[in-house]
């Protein structure tokens, strides 16, 4: 059980990193656009892709204010999208969650990563903390809850 104080950039990019290396079943994602946490590695995606090879179902789960960057700059993520279709969804939020301006990382059900201001990389890591992780994870299923605009990871048209 460890609590952790993230107070630069660094940290958390490092802090990412931790937190993904532990992802068995689930990792669940609410973020502005997914730009700060650079999920378009090699590395990163492999590790987004330990829990969907389970069966299980919403492995991965993002939640967006904004997906336009996921949908035109982020090939990586969204093919994981595609491949992964049956346990995996993205959404961009409702406009009247906008306000928010915090982001979470949450992992099976025991670790998060939450960073309280989208300009700012001050946040904590909590790893094995099911009950600090549990109002969290209310949270998010708030959001998803809220519904929004499902994001295709594909692109149409001709």
């Amino acid at each position: 059980m460890s609590r952790e104080l993230i107070n630069s950039w660094i940290e958390y990019q490092s802090a990412i990193d931790r937190i993904l290396a532990l992802a068995c079943r689930q990792v669940w994602i609410y973020d502005e656009d997914l730009g700060m946490l650079h999920l378009e590695t090699p590395e990163r995606i492999a590790a987004l892709t330990a829990p969907l090879a389970s069966l299980q179902p919403d492995c991965l789960r993002i939640a967006l204010r904004n997906s336009e960057p996921l949908q035109q700059r982020q090939p990586l993520t969204r093919r994981l999208l595609t491949v992964y279709s049956h346990n995996s969804a993205a959404q961009q939020t409702p406009e009247q969650l906008g306000h928010l301006r915090d982001s979470m990382m949450l992992v099976d059900d025991a670790h998060a990563l939450v960073r309280f201001d989208r300009n700012q990389p001050r946040g904590k890591l909590l790893i094995d903390e099911p009950d600090e992780v549990m109002p969290y994870r209310r949270r998010f299923a708030e959001i998803w809850a809220e519904g929004g605009t499902p994001v295709t990871p594909t692109t149409l048209g001709l």
